[in-house]
């Protein structure tokens, strides 16, 4: 059974915990509300929970796809909201979905992908009856913020492989693979920063749009601190994109700057020898008539000139650092 949860509260207070084959009962009376959790359910489970809540069938649909944007949409007096979850996989960070239905007296959440459960969740509202008093929005609000705060820990673990391989990057140049492999990490972050950028547009709709249905006034500013934990990591994963675009650069650089040290050292070593070669090659033409071709020290000075001029050229690109 998809069915993870269902549960009548009164009051903030727990009635009881509906069985996975029970009916949802039909009547309601003030304050209370019905907490169903799905997970991954087919059309045919999710359609009688529909029909039982007149979820729209709009809505209905998007909540099946499970590749929908965060969005917010009321539905008459319900409200239905879609928001994006984050689970770092080895180096891809694989998004889910959750979808939230809102009406007066009942809370329907559909997740998808994500492994992580709103047990604590729950555990924790059910302790704090004054808090789950407010309704369905609140548990809208706690849901919210558990999945925001889940961004966190995907965030932390790619900065701290981008600082290894920033700090990396100063000693030992990246090979190919591991370049494509950067490259591959910042177009994650790019699109894991677009997700969060839409779900901080979710976040002020729900804090600021006065015409959504079963939004309190009083539960409203919560929904700001969810928009202000958005931020913040819409923040962090700027700062993750420009560490990936510099290392990239700073390699490029120091790869450039390698590249100049050896071609300078190649250009010294080469004017060097240029010398000898000159010298004996001017000798090895063979002609009759050729200075100090007779004389007994001819030999010895001719080596020793060359040997002079190349050990003070050496000396000379050795001073200016090409050596």
């Amino acid at each position: 059974m998809p069915i993870k949860a269902a549960r009548v509260y009164h009051d903030g207070k727990l009635v009881r915990e509906l069985g996975a084959d029970e009916a949802i009962p039909e009547d309601c009376d003030d304050g209370d509300f019905f907490w169903l959790g799905l997970y991954e359910p087919t059309p045919g489970e999710l359609a009688g929970i529909a029909k039982r809540f007149g979820l729209h069938p709009l809505a209905v649909e998007d909540a099946l796809k499970a590749n929908q944007l965060p969005k917010v949409e009321a539905y008459g007096d319900q409200l239905f909201v879609i928001t994006r979850t984050a689970n770092l996989d080895g180096d891809t960070i694989q998004p889910g979905e959750t979808a939230f239905f809102l009406g007066p007296h009942f809370f329907v959440s559909v997740r998808h992908g994500s492994a992580r459960t709103h047990t604590d969740v729950r555990a924790r509202l059910e302790t704090l009856p004054a808090k789950l008093a407010h309704g369905p929005d609140y548990v809208l609000y706690a849901i919210l913020d558990f999945i925001v705060d889940g961004y966190f820990p995907v965030i932390d673990a790619i900065e701290d492989r981008l600082l290894l391989v920033e700090d990396s990057v100063m000693d030992t140049p990246l090979d190919a693979g591991e370049i494509r492999h950067l490259y591959a990490q910042r177009h994650e972050i790019i699109r894991f920063q677009r997700l969060v950028g839409m779900m901080k547009e979710v976040a002020n709709s729900l804090a600021t749009d006065d015409d959504l249905p079963n939004i309190d006034a009083a539960v409203r500013p919560f929904f700001r601190d969810i928009w202000d934990h958005v931020q913040r990591a819409e923040f962090r994963l700027n700062g993750l994109r420009d560490i990936a675009a510099s290392v990239i650069e700073t390699n490029g650089m120091l790869e450039q700057q390698r590249q100049g040290v050896i071609t300078r050292q190649l250009a010294a070593w080469a004017a060097i020898l240029a010398v000898p070669t000159a010298i004996a090659g001017i000798y090895g033409m063979n002609f009759e008539h050729m200075p100090e071709l007779g004389w007994t020290f001819g030999y010895p000075l001719i080596v020793g000139a060359m040997a002079t001029i190349c050990a003070g050229l050496y000396w000379r690109f050795k001073r200016i650092g090409w050596l």
